[in-house]
C-alpha cells in the first residue's frame, strides 16, 4: 500500500523532502536547547550556591565558630537571595523561618554535596528547591552549613524562554519555507527559459538550443543539439540519397525505354546485353543507395559492443574462407561497449574484413583498441597490398583497382562514408609483402 503520493512536480519534490526535514531539525534542535538549557541553569546555580557555601564557611572560621557574632538574619538571604542554614551542637540558625521543614531533614543528613528537593510535602514553601550541604570543623566544634534555592522562578524563567525559543523557530520555519520556495522557483527558472527555446524551435525560430542555463543543465542542451544534428544528417542524407539515385538511374531508364520503343528495330542478343547491362547499372545504384539510407550516423542512447560483434563476424567470415585465418587481438573486457550504432559498426567491420578475406594470402588480423579520448580498430590483410599511389584513391566510390575480382568497388566508400559521419579518420598504408593495413580512429 502506498501511503505518500509522489509529487507530480519538482518543485512539489523538493518540498516534500526539504520542508519535513527542517521541522524535525528545528523540533530536535528545540528539545536539545530545553535540556542544555536545564542543565547549564542547574550548573550555574550549583556553582553559587558553592561559593556561598564557602564564603560563610570563612566568615564562620574568621569568627572562630562563634556563629552568635555572624550578621545573620535577612542579611544573607538579602544579599544571596538564598536560604540558608548553620548548624552547631548548641544552636541552629535558618532563615527564612519557612524553610526549616525543608532544611532541618537536610542538616539531619549526613551527606554532604548537592541535593535537590521535589514536591514536599509541606506548606508555603517551594515545591522544588537545589541545596548545597558542607560540614566542617572549627576547632572541637562539628558545624553544618546548607545553602539553597527555590527552583520554582528559574524554571518559569526556562519555560518563558523556552517558548519565546519555540515561537523563534516557528518563524524561523516560516523563513525556511519562504526561502525554499523562493530558491526553488529561481532554480527552476532556467526550465521555463529551455522551454521557451523548445517553443522558439518548434516554431521554426530557431534551429539550435542557445540558451544561457546553469551547469546541471549544460549536458541536456549538449544532448538536445546533437539529436538535431543527428536529425539533420538524416534529412540530409534521404535528401541526397533521393538525388543521387534519380540522377543515377534516370539515364539508363530512358536508355531501356527507348530500346523497348522503337518498333522498327528488332531485339537481338546485343540490344538483350545492353538492356541487361543498364538494368544492372540500376540494380546496383539501388543496392548501394539503399544502404547508405541504413547508415544511421551518431545516435544519442545508442552503444554497440564491439568485442562481441568482432567475434561474430569472425566466425562467419571464418566459415565463407575456410582456408584463411581471422585473428583478433584486443584489450578490451567482452563487455565494453562503444557509443556507435550497432548497424554502423557491422558495416564498418564486416566491410573491412570481407575486403581483407578476398585479398590475403593466409591471415587476417583485426585489432581493437580504446584509450583516452579515442577508439581504433586496424584491419591487416598479407595480401599482395596496394601501391603508393593507389593509397589516396581507396574508398573511392565505384573505384575497383581490380576488375577481376569480384565485388562493386562501394565497401570502402561505405566505410569511409560511416567513419565520417561519426567525425572519425581512416587511413591506408602498405609495406612490400605485406598487404593492406586500414586504421580507423573514432574520437567520440
Amino acid at each position: 500500500m502506498r501511503f505518500l503520493k509522489k509529487p507530480a512536480s519538482v518543485k512539489g519534490t523538493l518540498l516534500a523532502l526539504l520542508l519535513p526535514a527542517g521541522i524535525g531539525l528545528m523540533g530536535v534542535a528545540w528539545l536539545v536547547h530545553g535540556l542544555l538549557l536545564d542543565r547549564m541553569s542547574r550548573e550555574f546555580v550549583e556553582s553559587r550556591l558553592k561559593d556561598e557555601v564557602a564564603f560563610l564557611e570563612h566568615q564562620i572560621r574568621d569568627a572562630n565558630g562563634e556563629v552568635d557574632t555572624l550578621q545573620t538574619g535577612d542579611y544573607f538571604q538579602d544579599v544571596f537571595h538564598h536560604a540558608f542554614a548553620i548548624h552547631t551542637p548548641e544552636q541552629t540558625i535558618i532563615s527564612p523561618d519557612t524553610w526549616e521543614p525543608l532544611l532541618t531533614p537536610l542538616i539531619e543528613n549526613e551527606e554532604d554535596g548537592t541535593v535537590r528537593v521535589e514536591d514536599a510535602e509541606t506548606t508555603d514553601t517551594p515545591l522544588d528547591i537545589l541545596a548545597y550541604r558542607k560540614s566542617f570543623q572549627v576547632g572541637e566544634t562539628p558545624i553544618v552549613v546548607i545553602v539553597s534555592e527555590d527552583l520554582g522562578a528559574l524554571k518559569r524563567s526556562q519555560a518563558a524562554l523556552h517558548a519565546w525559543t519555540a515561537v523563534v523557530s516557528v518563524l524561523l520555519i516560516m523563513l525556511l519555507v519562504a526561502v525554499l520556495w523562493f530558491g526553488i522557483t529561481m532554480s527552476m527558472r532556467p526550465v521555463v527559459t529551455l522551454k521557451a527555446a523548445l517553443k522558439r524551435l518548434q516554431d521554426g525560430e530557431i534551429s539550435r538550443i542557445n540558451v544561457q542555463s546553469p551547469e546541471e543543465f549544460h549536458p541536456l542542451v549538449l544532448q538536445l543539439n546533437q539529436l538535431l544534428d543527428s536529425l539533420d544528417q538524416r534529412l540530409e542524407r534521404s535528401r541526397d540519397a533521393l538525388a543521387n539515385l534519380s540522377h543515377s538511374v534516370k539515364t539508363p531508364i530512358a536508355a531501356v525505354r527507348q530500346i523497348l520503343e522503337d518498333d522498327t528495330r528488332p531485339i537481338d542478343t546485343n540490344l538483350r546485353r545492353q538492356m541487361a547491362e543498364r538494368l544492372s547499372d540500376i540494380d546496383r545504384q539501388l543496392e548501394a543507395e539503399m544502404r547508405r539510407s541504413r547508415f544511421a550516423g551518431p545516435q544519442i542512447g545508442k552503444s554497440a559492443y564491439p568485442i562481441k560483434q568482432a567475434r561474430d563476424l569472425l566466425w562467419m567470415l571464418g566459415r565463407l574462407y575456410p582456408e584463411k585465418s581471422f585473428e583478433l587481438s584486443s584489450s578490451l573486457p567482452e563487455d565494453s561497449r562503444w557509443p556507435i550504432e550497432e548497424h554502423d559498426l557491422n558495416e564498418v567491420l564486416g566491410n573491412l574484413l570481407d575486403n581483407a578475406g578476398k585479398w590475403s594470402s593466409r591471415c587476417v588480423e583485426l585489432s581493437v583498441e580504446q584509450g583516452s579520448g579515442f577508439k581504433r580498430i586496424v584491419v591487416a590483410d598479407d595480401g599482395p597490398g596496394v601501391n603508393h599511389k593507389d593509397l589516396a584513391s581507396l574508398g573511392q566510390r565505384g573505384l575497383r583497382l581490380d576488375e577481376q575480382t569480384p565485388g562493386h568497388g562501394l565497401g570502402l566508400a561505405i566505410v569511409r562514408d560511416i567513419v565520417t559521419r561519426y567525425e572519425g579518420k581512416i587511413s591506408f598504408s602498405t609495406k612490400s609483402c605485406s598487404g593492406l593495413r586500414v586504421s580507423i580512429e573514432l574520437l567520440r
